[in-house]
């Protein structure tokens, strides 16, 4: 048996999975280039002022959005440790 409602939701789901994998293939390209940055101007590979401040705004829109602020916050942190990790990679060589 089909049911063509659950169809058209999860095409929708499928769609939105693949923007989003696009778009976080995007900015680690950009972070990377960050990184790259970071290690020729002897920058540290963190930034807590800005971790804290990005996170801050990400659950400003959150709520905005009716998204849970703490899913955000931890989608974002997971985020930011892996980008963390390929900046002190980049500084190691």
């Amino acid at each position: 048996m089909t049911d063509d409602v659950l169809k058209r939701y999860r095409k929708s789901i499928d769609n939105i999975d693949a923007a989003l994998v696009c778009l976080l293939a995007e900015r680690f390209k950009i972070t990377q280039a960050v990184g790259e940055h970071k290690a020729i101007a002897g920058l540290p590979a963190a930034d807590p002022g800005r971790e804290e401040a990005q996170i801050a705004r990400l659950r400003r829109l959150s709520e905005e959005a009716e998204l849970d602020p703490e899913f955000s916050e931890k989608f974002l942190r997971f985020i930011i440790d892996e980008v963390i990790r390929h900046h002190r990679a980049a500084q190691q060589g």
